[in-house]
């Protein structure tokens, strides 16, 4: 009775059977030519940035329910259920200090959504508190009417490190702009005086 074969039997058995299929084989003549190995590219997460992409794009919806309160000319004024009225009142009287801006008037709806998107996200991982996002008076717009300003507003309030914001005092952009508090992210935020922090 023979020995059953092991794998390394095996192995030998085929590269014999190789050699003895290629035994006539003439090896082409050396040309000289290096192959130089093809460098990767960087490991770049493209789904998972297309991924958050898509979040940020569906986070800002256009939200009608949000917009119906805003009627033209009234000044924008949010505040996340549960915070403080002192809140508001602070963000109005100009306590905390514009730590960055972002300009959004004259764009599309579309590229203006993006941008605010980005840019609140951004804003939050640095540990900002006050920003201002200027939405424009509408004056260039058709029939002049702030079509940005109410779009801002209901972006705004769908944000949740977003606790409040306000139309700017006049010297901050007045009408065409808004003042937005967002949560804390490690940061402290600079005041324009003593007043504690919320």
């Amino acid at each position: 009775m023979s020995k059953p074969s092991t794998k390394a039997d095996r192995a030998k058995e085929e590269a014999e059977v190789f050699r003895q299929a290629v035994k006539d084989a003439i090896p082409l003549p050396d040309k000289g030519r290096v192959l130089h190995p093809t460098p990767r590219p960087a490991p770049i997460p493209a789904q998972r940035m297309a991924d958050d992409r898509k979040v940020l794009e569906d986070s800002l919806s256009d939200a009608p329910a949000l917009e119906a309160d805003l009627e033209s000319g009234d000044a924008l004024a949010f505040l996340r259920q549960g915070m403080s009225p002192q809140i508001l009142r602070k963000l109005r009287s100009g306590v905390w200090a514009v730590q960055d801006q972002l300009d959004l008037h004259g764009l599309r709806t579309d590229e203006a959504r993006e941008l605010l998107a980005d840019f609140l996200s951004a804003a939050h991982r640095r540990g900002l508190r006050c920003v201002r996002v200027i939405h424009g008076k509408g004056w260039g717009s058709k029939n002049r009417q702030p079509v940005l300003k109410r779009k801002v507003a209901g972006w705004l309030a769908q944000r949740a490190p977003v606790l409040a914001y306000c139309e700017a005092r006049p010297n901050d952009g007045g009408g065409g702009a808004v003042m937005v508090l967002l949560q804390a992210s490690g940061a402290r935020c600079e005041a324009r005086d003593d007043t504690p922090d919320e």
